[in-house]
């Protein structure tokens, strides 16, 4: 069976939808994206150690809102959380990157 449709690629996509890289518009897709993997990061692995989102806030001083907007992607994170969030709530470390 023959289709006639154009297959497009995700970054042929998103040059649509967002513009090129390095164009303001797809900086700040780019940008929110990043927070968002950050979020779902948290929540796997706050799930993977079956922890509730009220359980993980009192390990590091926070509320379950604040864990919640943070996994929702409905808040900005300070690193220091973050970094809080991961060594004291989950036991982990955070290792960072720069692409220059």
């Amino acid at each position: 069976m023959k289709t006639d449709k154009k297959i497009t690629s995700f970054d042929d996509h998103l040059d649509e939808q967002y513009g090129k890289i390095g164009t303001e518009s797809r900086d700040e897709f780019q940008e929110e994206f990043e927070t968002f993997k950050i979020g779902v990061l948290i929540q796997e692995a706050r799930k993977k150690q079956h922890l509730t989102q009220q359980q993980l806030a009192e390990k590091v001083g926070t509320t379950k809102n604040y864990i919640s907007r943070i996994e929702n992607n409905a808040s900005d994170i300070r690193l220091s959380t973050l970094m809080r969030i991961i060594r004291e709530g989950l036991g982990g470390s955070l290792k960072l990157s720069m692409d220059i």
